[in-house]
């Protein structure tokens, strides 16, 4: 699993998202950055900063 938090893009957002696949993670973010924070054209970088920011959720087994 991978995880986005905007807050790590937009300071003080606290909102996140979860998904198997990079490319869904990034579908989500961009919604969200339109619709929450007014966004209407979301350039190439972006996308680069949201994919930039995506970690993997995993838990370590230990």
């Amino acid at each position: 699993m991978k995880t986005f938090e905007c807050g790590t893009l937009v300071p003080g957002c606290d909102w996140h998202t979860t998904a198997d696949e990079e490319a869904e993670i990034v579908r989500r973010a961009v919604e969200h950055l339109k619709s929450a924070h007014g966004e209407q054209t979301i350039r190439e970088s972006m996308v680069a900063a949201i994919k930039n920011r995506i970690v993997d959720s995993k838990s370590k087994v230990a």
